[in-house]
């Protein structure tokens, strides 16, 4: 009878890696379940950016089979009494603290079991004020791997702590006003705009920073070089770019930016 395969155990922190630190929690990983593979996702999330944790995690996470344990530290209350929890989603199994990091997943795959990890057995003997990356969340994600059953973690949480995400508002039927919320690697700036809230209406305008943008492109290379932009990407939120350069450098806009979408036959207001 064929053995089915250990679930990979994925990693995502903000922890770089000049430090010891993603080393150290493999190690824990590999001693309790050492036939799971581990899988780098990311570990330049920015340092206490919650929220950017939030938004990788739900991009990333649904491409995985069910199954799979998703070990994910952006721990910036770590030793306070903020949650350790081991919770299921659509299929994937995530061990993190409760601090919101699961705030956008949930509206993609909903929250099928929460539960605090609270048993000591999933824990290692000696636990730190400030690296429960090794101590607390690494042996649970590999107990989980291992097929641990998460009422056995701790007691169930029923609501997640969910963080504010700033959401884009309709000015009448024809203003939308966002604002951008990451910027990623390319200097992209992705918005709070989703293509959803558009309706039928393709012919609107972008303003930010200054700059009109139209029409709304459908690539990058929709633009010549060195010229601004805006599109859908494959986020499904409207991103600012410049084709073949860094958006948010070259128009100075960052985090917080304020983007306003208008039909042209519409003024806009303040």
């Amino acid at each position: 009878m064929k053995t089915k395969s250990p679930p990979a155990v994925t990693l995502t922190t903000d922890f770089g890696l000049r430090d010891p630190w993603v080393a150290a929690m493999k190690g824990v990983i590999t001693a309790i379940a050492p036939l799971s593979p581990l899988v780098d996702l990311s570990h330049r999330i920015a340092p206490q950016a919650v929220l950017e944790g939030a938004l990788f995690v739900a991009s990333a996470i649904p491409c995985f089979p069910a199954g799979t344990v998703h070990l994910v530290v952006v721990d910036p209350g770590v030793g306070t009494d903020r949650k350790p929890i081991v919770a299921k989603c659509g299929g994937q199994y995530i061990v993190c603290p409760d601090n919101g990091l699961l705030t956008m997943l949930e509206n993609n795959l909903p929250l099928e079991a929460a539960h605090e990890i609270k048993n000591p057995k999933y824990r290692l003997p000696k636990c730190s004020n400030t690296f429960h990356g090794r101590d607390i969340f690494a042996p649970a994600a590999a107990h989980v791997a291992l097929g641990k059953k998460l009422a056995s973690f701790g007691p169930a949480i029923k609501k997640l702590h969910q963080i504010p995400i700033p959401e884009a508002k309709m000015d009448g039927e024809s203003q939308l006003h966002g604002e951008v919320i990451h910027v990623d690697h390319f200097g992209n700036c992705i918005t709070n705009i989703s293509e959803d809230m558009l309706g039928k209406h393709a012919d609107y305008r972008v303003q930010v920073a200054a700059q009109t943008l139209s029409p709304i492109c459908h690539t990058y290379a929709d633009a010549p070089p060195g010229t601004p932009l805006a599109l859908f990407g494959n986020t499904g939120h409207l991103e600012i770019a410049v084709s073949m350069s860094n958006a948010a450098k070259s128009l100075q806009i960052h985090p917080g930016s304020p983007v306003t979408l208008y039909r042209p036959e519409s003024p806009r207001s303040g």
